[in-house]
């Protein structure tokens, strides 16, 4: 794992890959189903990630890739952490298994408050060789680990580990604060879960709430009947026409039977694509993460 910026230098920030980790939510209910992603509802707690000075180096290393193992449920899989010079922060060995080598960044033998950031990227790499899920975009696939790692529960240390002021550009990951905190919002609404409490890193929690309203957004997007009335009219111009601006949430298509229109739109979930007919106010159901949505087509 690299880190974004890299020490000292520019942080990336906006949405830059916000389409990508939209996929990549869609990648996970398709591979692990609904019921699969919704066994990850407990987080990797702040006690579990605690490593500091009074921890024996080795033993509290392996104790919290540990900890990291069982908040992915990778109950099969042993870790064995190193310590060595290395432009990276850390990088992992993806064999066969079950025991996985991660070496990390000599640097986090003193500053051990964010080892279990970087742990938390390369066990989410194990968890999706186990899956066998990937992009074939090398990029691509880092972005899918990241949000992975976020949100099955253990990446929201990757968002903690953001620090930017006058002394210190730092940050973990290939997402941008901003995007970790979108997905962390995406689990929160999923989970009713606040990760909130949990940063030690302002900045942190200010890219949270920045990716926090991104996220809130998706759910009031038309044609789902939460939109704001700006939306609504919009959409029903768009309806008139049959044929949705450029830059849209959401595309009209002719029925498969008969002479009216379905529209199509992301599920404000899991970003898969829900068909309905243009019929008024309707509630839809989506087919792959069982959300229900109330629309207004």
């Amino acid at each position: 794992m690299e880190k974004n910026g890299g020490r000292g230098g520019p942080i990336e920030h906006g949405f830059p890959h916000l389409a990508t980790v939209r996929a990549s939510i869609t990648a996970l209910f398709r591979r692990m189903s609904a019921d699969g992603v919704r066994a990850y509802a407990t987080s990797l707690s702040p006690a579990e990630a605690a490593f500091d000075a009074s921890d024996d180096l080795h033993l509290g290393a392996q104790r919290v890739a540990s900890a990291v193992v069982r908040a992915l449920r990778l109950p099969d899989v042993r870790t064995v952490v190193a310590f060595r010079p290395m432009e990276e922060a850390a990088v992992v060995e993806l064999a066969a298994g079950p025991e996985y080598f991660i070496e990390v960044n000599d640097r986090f033998r003193t500053h051990r408050r964010d080892l279990a950031a970087a742990l938390s990227h390369e066990i989410a790499h194990v968890l999706l060789h186990r899956l066998e899920l990937a992009f074939p975009d090398p990029a691509e696939n880092e972005i899918l680990t990241d949000t992975a790692g976020a949100y099955l529960g253990a990446g929201w240390l990757l968002l903690d580990a953001y620090r930017e002021d006058a002394l210190t550009h730092q940050r973990f990951g290939y997402l941008t604060p901003e995007e970790f905190g979108y997905v962390l919002a995406k689990r929160a609404a999923l989970f009713g879960e606040d990760p909130s409490a949990w940063f030690t890193s302002p900045q942190a929690y200010e890219a949270y709430v920045r990716g926090s309203a991104s996220a809130a957004r998706d759910h009031r997007r038309a044609p789902l009947a939460a939109a704001g009335p700006l939306a609504r009219r919009r959409y029903a111009r768009a309806r008139r026409g049959g044929v949705a601006p450029a830059g849209a949430a959401y595309r009209f298509e002719p029925e498969s039977s008969g002479p009216g229109l379905r529209v199509a739109f992301p599920c404000p979930v899991c970003a898969q694509w829900v068909r309905v007919p243009v019929r008024g106010r309707l509630r839809a159901r989506c087919g792959l993460c069982g959300t229900v949505l109330d629309c207004d087509t």
